[in-house]
């Protein structure tokens, strides 16, 4: 018999780990990575969508060779260092086969979940490279996960229970020092000397109790001062993760906690303007929930990721993601949550300039928060009353131009708000005088301009602080009106968020 000149198909191996880049990334996460990746990038003038799932990729062997976009940053980050030394194959050695295995397949023409859009086409990633992309649709609420690669790609391994408990200490989040003592260890104690064991209902508490004080310190203070501190908590999460449990309800409740604390994270990250790395720490909460099928966890992902891609300049992304929310949100019972992300829906619409969609959605708003309130209310969700309903809408009318609705309700919102939610009476407040000033209303603008400086000391907000400049320069040509050339220059001496 004539020997076929055909290749046989390479048997469906698993890839093999990477650990020589698994090595380079050290303690810090994958999304803390991924940002170091995106900065260096930047250095040399490369544009790449680097995140944490991209590194967990890479780590787990599924990407054998970078394209040459990444090939250049990750040369320009560790120099001297080839592509094998970073623990990839050579780039020979994965492409022009003529029958591939499905994780060796040509990616020209695919993109990864973290591009959708037409990002790929903006990231300026190298065609025909060898990179063998995730092609599943991150709107996808149907698409089920691995859990062992997911795991690999959103939790850092490494440190113990008891380790990665006290380490929720940077805001005051960890475990009692007393609780530390009892167990014979202290929170300053070498790695080697603490005992390893498995994690139990208290180290749960604490991650529960790390996620309300982020929130917390948020409502009364605003994102820029926490969000750098919010890091080490977030590494502990990783670490309770790893270190494992012998009770299912208790490894449920860590990774419920763990997403939530990612999100918490990414919202900071979001709040003080630095998109990609909240970008990063909402696809880490959105791969947690899929492991889990933590529809609650999932719908929080998709609403935290909807008003990213609104703020970003993606309103296309900011509707799917609030579609994608409701159809995982619907089948818990809590209108108000489905409230919430309609409004969300309604925000990627006015984006859109399509005001008829927009307003479709504030009906739909308004009709599910007049349900009231239920039991299946998410706790992260207290933040969301008419206040926030308010807000919401007045940014949906400021994105539309129209100015006079857009105060009407912003000023309702500043009016409505509990006096102890300070950076949000701030936010809405500043809403208020961007609106009045592009409506031609400057004098009134410079009034609830001068209400916002004042509250600027106890809230750090880039946000807040973005809009009052807006609003500065708006109002510049309108120097002599009544009070507007003392927020001028008052807004001119405050201090910048670095």
């Amino acid at each position: 018999m004539a020997s076929s000149t055909v290749t046989p198909p390479r048997p469906n191996r698993p890839p093999r780990p990477n650990l020589a880049f698994r090595h380079l990334r050290g303690q810090r996460s994958p999304a803390e990575f991924a940002a170091l990746v995106r900065r260096a990038a930047r250095e040399i003038g490369e544009r790449v969508s680097c995140d944490a799932r991209y590194i967990g990729r890479v780590e787990a062997g599924e990407i054998r060779c970078p394209n040459y976009a990444y090939e250049r940053v990750f040369l320009h980050m560790f120099p001297g260092r080839t592509l094998t030394d970073l623990g990839f194959a050579p780039r020979a050695s994965v492409r022009g086969r003529g029958a591939r295995a499905a994780d060796d397949a040509p990616c020209a023409h695919l993109t990864t979940p973290a591009l959708t859009l037409g990002e790929a086409r903006e990231a300026g990633e190298t065609r025909g490279a060898c990179e063998p992309y995730d092609t599943q649709d991150p709107y996808d609420t149907h698409h089920d996960h691995e859990e062992s690669d997911v795991l690999r790609r959103a939790f850092m391994t490494g440190g113990g229970a008891t380790v990665a408990a006290a380490s929720l200490g940077p805001l005051g989040l960890g475990l009692p020092h007393s609780r530390l003592r009892s167990s014979g260890e202290t929170p300053l104690a070498p790695v080697a000397e603490r005992r390893a064991r498995r994690v139990g209902s208290s180290e749960a508490g604490a991650l529960e109790e790390a996620v309300r004080r982020i929130r917390l310190l948020d409502d009364r203070h605003g994102a820029d001062g926490l969000y750098r501190r919010a890091a080490a908590p977030l590494r502990a999460a990783y670490a309770l993760l790893d270190a494992g449990t012998t009770r299912q309800a208790t490894a449920d409740r860590l990774h419920s906690g763990a997403g939530e604390l990612a999100i918490s994270v990414g919202w900071l990250a979001h709040d003080s303007g630095r998109f990609d790395d909240a970008r990063s720490h909402y696809a880490e909460a959105l791969a947690t929930a899929r492991v889990t099928g933590d529809e609650a966890l999932e719908a929080h992902a998709f609403c935290n990721t909807s008003f990213l891609a609104r703020d970003a300049g993606r309103p296309r992304e900011a509707v799917r993601a609030a579609q994608a929310a409701q159809r995982v949100a619907r089948p818990l019972g809590s209108p108000r949550l489905m409230s919430l992300l309609a409004l969300r829906e309604a925000g990627g619409w006015a984006g859109l300039a399509d005001r008829a969609g927009c307003e479709q959605a504030l009906v739909r708003a308004h009709a599910l928060y007049e349900l009231g309130s239920s039991d299946a209310d998410p706790e992260w969700m207290s933040f969301y009353g008419e206040a926030e309903l308010a807000g919401l809408e007045a940014q949906c009318w400021s994105t539309l131009g129209d100015w006079t609705r857009a105060a009407r309700h912003a000023r309702r919102a500043a009016d409505l708000q509990d006096p102890h939610f300070t950076r949000n009476i701030a936010l809405y407040t500043a809403e208020l005088a961007d609106d009045l000033a592009r409506g031609g209303r400057p004098d009134e603008a410079a009034v609830a301009g001068m209400r916002v400086l004042d509250l600027l000391g106890q809230v750090q907000s880039s946000r807040i602080q973005g809009m009052l400049a807006g609003t500065a320069r708006v109002l510049a040509p309108h120097r002599r009106a009544s009070g507007v050339q003392e927020f001028l220059d008052r807004h001119a001496s405050v201090p910048r968020t670095p």
